[in-house]
C-alpha cells in the first residue's frame, strides 16, 4: 500500500516522501499516536517507497511506491526478505531474542532491496533488556537499514531509545476524513458514516468495529441516559443512570474471574457508549444554536434530541463534556473501575 492509498496524515507523508528523494531519511524512526490511525500501514508504505523498482514522483517532488512492481507486491504480501516485522509473541512482550535476531541481520547488506526496513510493532511492549539490545544499533545504524518503531505509548520507551530516534506524531483522523473513507471504501451511507466517525475518536480501526448494531445500541443507550438526566436529580435515579450505562457493556464470564480479553471488550463497549454521549451532546449544542441540520452528526435522531435541548444550556453542556471526557480517559487509559466511573459520571450530568 502506497502513501497515496492511506487516509490522512498528508503533512507527515509529504515529509517522508521528500526525505527519501533527498536521501536524508533518518535511519531510526518512531511512529507514535493512538491505536488504529494508520501508523503500521505508514511503516510499510515507507518500506515500499524505499524499495520500489519504479517509484512515482508526486507533485511536491516526493517519492511514492508504484504498488505493482515485484518489490511492492512482495512487501504488500509480507514476503520481502528485506522487510521484517517484529511484534509481541502471543500478546505478551517483545523478547530480547527477537531483537537480537533482527539486529544481527543488519550486519549484512540487504538481500535484494535498496534498504532493509525493520518494523517493530507495539514497540512499547519491548522489555527493558530488549530495548537495551537495540540501543547500539539505533545509535550507529549500519548503512541501508531503517528501523521504524510503531507505538501508541511512546512515553513507555526508554529515554535512551527515544533520544536516538526521530519521532513522528500521528494525529487522530478528522471526522471528515473518517466519514469520507467509510463511504468510499466501506459502503456506509453518509448519515451512518458521520455518526460512526463521531464515535471513533479518530481511529479507523475503532470506526470499523463500531459499525452496525454496536453503533445503534450505543446511541440508543446514550439517548435514553441523556433524556433521563434532563428530568431530575434524585440520587437513586442518578445511580440508576450509571447502572443503565454499564448494563450490557459488562457481562459475566465463566469461572470466578473473567479473562483479560473479556475485560478489555467490556471497557471498549463502555467507551463506545461514552463517545456516543459526546456525539449527542455536540448535536444538542448545534440544535440550541439553531445551526443548519447539515451540522448534525446524528441527523436521524433529531426528533429525539430536539425536546432535550432546552434542558442542556451552555454551562451544563460544558460540564457534561468535561465529565464524559474524564470518564473516557479513566476507562481507556487509567484502568479505572467501570462501575466507579459510571456512578461518578451519573452525578456530573
Amino acid at each position: 500500500m502506497a502513501f497515496s492509498d492511506l487516509v490522512g496524515h498528508r503533512r507527515l507523508f509529504g515529509l517522508l516522501k521528500r526525505a527519501i528523494v533527498s536521501d536524508v531519511l533518518p535511519p531510526s524512526l518512531i511512529f507514535s499516536g493512538t491505536d488504529g490511525i494508520g501508523k503500521r500501514q505508514a511503516a510499510f508504505a515507507l518500506a515500499q517507497a524505499l524499495n520500489c523498482l519504479h517509484p512515482v514522483t508526486d507533485g511536491a517532488g516526493g517519492r511514492d511506491a508504484c504498488r505493482t512492481c515485484t518489490s511492492c507486491r512482495k512487501i504488500s504480501r509480507g514476503h520481502h526478505p528485506d522487510v521484517r516485522t517484529v511484534g509481541p509473541e502471543e500478546g505478551a512482550s517483545i523478547k530480547i531474542d527477537q531483537i537480537r535476531e533482527v539486529v544481527g541481520q543488519t550486519a549484512y547488506r540487504p538481500f535484494e532491496g535498496r534498504y532493509r526496513v525493520i518494523v517493530i510493532d507495539d514497540a512499547d511492549l519491548m522489555g527493558e533488556d530488549a530495548q537495551n539490545a537495540l540501543l547500539k544499533t539505533l545509535e550507529e545504524p549500519p548503512p541501508r537499514n531503517v528501523f521504524v518503531l510503531v507505538t501508541a505509548r511512546p512515553a513507555t520507551l526508554l529515554d535512551t531509545i527515544r533520544s536516538r530516534c526521530c519521532q513522528l506524531r500521528f494525529a487522530p483522523l478528522s471526522p471528515n476524513e473518517m466519514a469520507e473513507t467509510l463511504m468510499a471504501r466501506h459502503g456506509l451511507l453518509e448519515p451512518d458514516a458521520r455518526a460512526t466517525a463521531a464515535l471513533s475518536g479518530g481511529s479507523l480501526t475503532r470506526a470499523l468495529a463500531t459499525r452496525g448494531g454496536v453503533l445503534t445500541e450505543a446511541r440508543a443507550v446514550a439517548t435514553a441516559i441523556l433524556s433521563e438526566a434532563s428530568r431530575g436529580t434524585d440520587p437513586r435515579a442518578r445511580l440508576a443512570l450509571g447502572a443503565a450505562l454499564l448494563a450490557g457493556a459488562s457481562k459475566k464470564g465463566k469461572g470466578k474471574e473473567r479473562d483479560a480479553k473479556a475485560g478489555a471488550a467490556d471497557r471498549g463497549a463502555l467507551a463506545v457508549r461514552l463517545r456516543a454521549m459526546l456525539s449527542l451532546l455536540r448535536d444538542l449544542a448545534v440544535i440550541s444554536t439553531r445551526a443548519p441540520d447539515a451540522a448534525l452528526v446524528n441527523l436521524d435522531l433529531r426528533t429525539e434530541l430536539e425536546p432535550l435541548a432546552g434542558a442542556w444550556d451552555q454551562d451544563r453542556l460544558a460540564r457534561a463534556f468535561s465529565a464524559i471526557g474524564r470518564a473516557l480517559t479513566a476507562v481507556e487509559r487509567q484502568n479505572a473501575s467501570p462501575k466507579i466511573v459510571v456512578d461518578w459520571l451519573a452525578f456530573q450530568l
